[in-house]
């Protein structure tokens, strides 16, 4: 069994407020502690099942505390409603620069309060290549357990930062653009974009904050044919993003 210092330790993560005081975040699921493990970021304690700990063994760093618990247990600690495989304490990486110049795509969102979208938002920036995700204060912690594991291992891979959205934007340089999701925006299918600036999206349910709106540069609209009143953040992101890249060469 674990002890409960370090149970105690774990569940505190699952907190905000203890990531940033601990400067560490939680990582559950097999395949994310896979992607945890090949990674630069610095791993403190790994919790496993010993079948998981038997597949990984060659994997795990020598020195790394490493607890085999029952499954029950495993999922006891975590926010995963059954966990098999593994959990995971990391160290937060450290914040690198955030200085975008021409010929990066960011992408930035502005109270997406949802963790799975978020999560799905940062593999989304992993699958486009992307020179980072910047969220507003008001998002979703991008360190959150649920967000981690909607990463789907990009969380190692795609920097993230967080900023006061509206003062970050006005800070950009001249040349770059800023682009943002409008229902009364230029039709996207109409034109030829270059993956170079940032993209900004809202939440689904109420889009862009007038402070955020207001930084917009080029304001871009996904034609529909149906009813439905809107579409999810991250599917509207995907299909932005993909229209950036269409006209680009590709690998």
């Amino acid at each position: 069994m674990i002890s409960k210092a370090v149970a105690k330790y774990v569940h505190a993560l699952h907190l905000k407020k203890y990531r940033l005081r601990h400067g560490a975040f939680l990582v559950e699921g097999g395949k994310s502690v896979r992607e945890l493990l090949s990674s630069g970021i610095l791993t403190e304690r790994l919790v496993v099942t010993s079948e998981f700990a038997e597949k990984i063994r060659p994997d795990i760093p020598a020195g790394l505390p490493v607890d085999v618990v029952s499954e029950e247990e495993l999922t006891r600690l975590g926010t995963l409603s059954t966990n098999n495989t593994a959990l995971a304490v990391a160290q937060l990486p450290q914040e690198k620069p955030l200085q975008p110049t021409a010929g990066q795509l960011f992408l930035a969102l502005d109270e997406v309060r949802d963790p799975g979208n978020v999560g799905t938002l940062i593999r989304l920036a992993d699958w486009y290549g992307l020179a980072g995700v910047i969220c507003s204060e008001t998002c979703a912690d991008p360190w959150a357990p649920k967000t981690v594991s909607a990463t789907m291992g990009s969380f190692t891979r795609v920097p993230v930062w967080q900023r006061e959205l509206p003062a970050w934007l006005s800070s950009l340089p001249s040349e770059l653009p800023v682009y943002g999701a409008d229902l009364h925006g230029d039709n996207v299918h109409r034109l030829t974009l270059q993956p170079t600036g940032v993209l900004v999206m809202g939440s689904e349910s109420h889009g862009l904050t007038p402070p955020v709106e207001a930084c917009l540069t080029q304001r871009l609209h996904i034609p529909g044919r149906g009813q439905a009143e809107s579409l999810n953040v991250a599917v509207s992101a995907a299909i932005l993003l993909d229209n950036f890249y269409r006209h680009t060469v590709s690998k």
